[in-house]
């Protein structure tokens, strides 16, 4: 991948509903051209496909991020193991047998017992684990708000045409209710992205910040300054002076390179570099509250 592609896999991560058209302006292409770009990177199996979900928000559910290094042997078998919990929908293996892995929890109740599932299931004897609450959202969902989620749930691109013809409702009030939940923030709109299928090198950083800094600030500073290869970066709200950060390169050197520019940055007080190799994306009970949130009438039609 090259930085365009890059670009454009952080825009479709954050609305995989955004039209080629702006997706074209955005990058300063013609549509065709983004159209092969994504074709490209389909046929790489990088992308994988397009979802919609509920916002967090509105399930009043927390995100963890649980990260260490993991003494099982071999490391490959964990994934499966974790996925036995609906709540893991994400893990990382990377160099030196660490281990990331995120999940979604209903409430933070749920906090201590999966914390306990994961050191037994991952061996992950010392987890560090991070927090982060969603930005609240006012608004709420009606049932066919439900119905249309549930409808873009495995193609978030799928044509607002055809979901008023699954719904048997008109292509306006689909439009009118699609357009206000994602003005509000109600829906997410993302991508299934496997990026460990290129020949580019992801790296998670582990940014500590000095004492001093203002993690949200220095957090906004260093998404700007190093784009595009600050792909994703998360900040916890129990971890005060820590950032996560998913980082790309073409290259070890240009790895090496920007590592040597953020040890200059006056905010970093240390920098871990994890090179992640494999990741796997699960299905969650997230997902599963969105199918019970839809009649089953509508189920079956879908």
């Amino acid at each position: 991948m090259d930085k365009t592609d890059i670009v454009l896999s952080k825009l479709l991560m954050a609305n995989s509903r955004m039209p080629y058209r702006e997706l074209a302006d955005e990058l300063g292409l013609s549509v065709n051209a983004v159209h092969k770009r994504v074709k490209a990177l389909m046929e790489a199996n990088i992308i994988r496909g397009y979802r919609a979900r509920i916002n967090l928000s509105i399930l009043r559910a927390v995100l963890v991020m649980i990260f260490g290094s993991s003494a099982a042997r071999p490391i490959d078998d964990v994934p499966r193991r974790l996925q036995q919990n609906d709540s893991t929908y994400w893990v990382a293996l990377a160099g030196g047998n660490n281990l990331y892995v995120g999940a979604y929890l209903e409430d933070i109740s749920k906090l201590e017992q999966y914390v306990a599932f994961v050191k037994k299931e991952a061996q992950i004897w010392e987890p560090i684990v991070g927090i982060w609450n969603p930005p609240p959202v006012a608004g709420k969902l009606s049932t066919l708000d439900y119905q249309i989620i549930y409808s873009l749930h495995r193609d978030a691109r799928k044509p607002v045409l055809e979901v008023a013809d699954q719904l048997g409702v008109s292509v306006r009030r689909v439009q009118r209710h699609l357009t206000r939940m994602l003005r509000e923030g109600l829906v997410e709109m993302t991508m299934e992205w496997y990026p460990d299928t290129s020949n580019d090198i992801f790296t998670m950083l582990h940014l500590q910040l000095r004492a001093q800094a203002e993690q949200a600030k220095a957090e906004t500073m260093l998404m700007q300054r190093y784009r595009p290869n600050f792909f994703f970066s998360l900040s916890f709200s129990n971890l005060s002076n820590m950032i996560l950060c998913w980082v790309w390169t073409n290259t070890m050197k240009e790895l090496k390179n920007l590592l040597d520019r953020l040890r200059s940055e006056e905010t970093i007080e240390s920098i871990v570099p994890n090179v992640l190799y494999t990741g796997y994306i699960f299905d969650t009970w997230r997902d599963r509250l969105l199918m019970e949130r839809a009649s089953p009438g509508l189920r079956r039609a879908l």
